[in-house]
């Protein structure tokens, strides 16, 4: 049943990724059609950021209250009716109202799911439940582009994820029974205490940590919303031929987690996440080597894709050590909410940049946020080290 019931949440969080690359592949042919400029793909990013914000940090009060399988199966249901409103709309207002649900769905289940597995599995676990994730963000790009190069457009790229999702939803409410079975399951949720935001923050460390996810997740969804229209505007590659490269950074994410899970037999969570940060590096240089062509083009999202891939589950898999398990899930529902602010401000913020100075300034930014992020991590590191 322990295995059935990680198979499951591992299916879960393949739907998790699913959608989280389409907007930027389908982007370069979407928003001439919607009579938009370009940067209006971070109003829609923001506004899905803005609900997963407001989810995340009621998803201790929600888990406590339902369980972790209940909230998972209403949130990817609310993910699979928002991805066929988008595929059927046809002005950019119904984008944006259509954004709501899949922002409120994804945020409850990701606090949820990436608590329970710290609180219960091995950091291996942790990382190839992320690869999980990573594996939906490269199908994502996948479905998108033969919608595209095969003529029926990015609707259809949107219907075939919804669909997708409903079955998984059918799924999540069949296994229900499991998480009662497995040890762990709602009732130890429900003797969990439920913080308040302050009382959160009032932590020692929390602050820190909810920074270096607030970078972390603005780097990871800079370059997942704008390495395709980076790709097409600078590199001079085509729509469709740059929405397969942008997949790449995903990829790499999946690769690298999918290795970061045999790596931490070896390595603890801080030093996954110090070698993540020096190969994202390696990356963002490759990005700014005034080299054309598709080898540029392939070798940087990969090589940031594979440092992104360790720091996340890491930096989760590490809270009930930093806080104590009694705490994590409060503390994780705020550091998904501090991850998701960074989604919501930093690719926008990119957008405006690059509409109205150059989008070649790509790299440079997320080098920028990396160096934010080293310096938060390190500072909750001499945080924990000094009260232990």
């Amino acid at each position: 049943m322990v295995h059935l019931l990680l198979a499951v949440i591992y299916l879960s969080f393949i739907s998790l990724g699913l959608p989280d690359a389409l907007l930027g592949s389908a982007w370069p042919s979407m928003y001439s059609g919607f009579g938009v400029p370009v940067s209006f793909a971070g109003i829609i990013s923001m506004i899905i950021a803005l609900g997963t914000v407001t989810s995340s940090l009621q998803s201790s009060r929600l888990t406590c209250r339902f369980g972790a399988g209940k909230v998972t199966a209403a949130s990817v249901a609310m993910t699979a009716l928002a991805l066929l409103g988008f595929s059927l709309s046809s002005a950019f207002w119904q984008l944006c109202l259509w954004a709501v649900p899949y922002g409120l769905g994804a945020g409850a289940v990701d606090a949820a799911l990436n608590n329970y597995v710290a609180l219960h599995y091995a950091s291996r676990h942790m990382s190839w439940l992320h690869c999980m994730w990573g594996v939906g963000a490269s199908l994502g790009p996948y479905f998108m582009g033969y919608a595209l190069t095969s003529g029926r457009g990015w609707p259809m790229g949107y219907r075939w994820i919804s669909f997708l999702q409903f079955g998984l939803t059918a799924l999540l409410v069949l296994s229900l029974s499991l998480w009662r079975v497995h040890g762990g399951g709602s009732r130890e949720e429900a003797s969990r205490r439920a913080l308040t935001l302050s009382q959160v923050l009032r932590i020692p460390g929390v602050k820190s940590m909810v920074a270096a996810f607030f970078c972390y997740c603005g780097i990871e969804q800079t370059a997942g919303l704008w390495a395709s229209s980076y790709l097409t505007l600078e590199k001079g590659l085509p729509a469709e031929t740059a929405a397969g490269f942008a997949s790449l950074f995903f990829l790499g994410v999946t690769a690298g987690r999918g290795l970061s899970g045999f790596l931490t037999l070896a390595l603890n969570d801080r030093q996954m996440v110090r070698l993540g940060q020096g190969i994202t590096v390696l990356g963002v240089l490759a990005l700014l080597l005034p080299v054309g062509g598709e080898t540029a083009a392939l070798a940087g999202p990969v090589l940031v894709g594979l440092g992104c891939a360790p720091i996340y589950p890491c930096f989760i898999h590490a809270t009930p050590d930093y806080f104590g398990a009694e705490n994590s899930q409060a503390v994780i529902g705020v550091q998904m909410a501090g991850a998701y602010v960074g989604t919501c401000l930093m690719p926008p913020v990119f957008g405006l940049l690059a509409s109205r100075v150059t989008p070649a300034l790509f790299p440079a930014y997320l080098l920028a946020a990396l160096l934010a992020m080293v310096f938060a991590h390190e500072k909750l590191l001499r945080v924990k080290h000094s009260g232990s």
